[in-house]
């Protein structure tokens, strides 16, 4: 069994953004969701829906972003950050 960063995706309502990325990102994502499908039992429908938890994920384990936002007083709240990452 693969360990992948991301889990299930949670239902959460969203705030839309419009990305462009190159295609080989984009193939990319198409075989992270196809690994992930199979790993959680869940397929993932849409690839795109991995974006948002993926930079999300990225952010949580970004040091230097962690030691900025405490520096400049805004450190996320434990309800704020993923699951995965608590």
């Amino acid at each position: 069994m693969t360990k992948l960063k991301l889990g299930p995706l949670a239902d959460d309502k969203p705030v839309k953004v419009t990305v462009e990325l190159p295609a080989a990102v984009h193939r990319d994502l198409v075989d992270y969701a196809e690994v992930l499908g199979r790993e959680t039992g869940q397929p993932v429908e849409k690839p795109a829906k991995l974006i948002a938890p993926m930079v999300e994920r990225f952010m949580a384990t970004d040091r230097g972003f962690a030691k900025a936002r405490r520096t400049s007083g805004k450190e996320a709240s434990a309800s704020s950050m993923p699951a995965a990452s608590r």
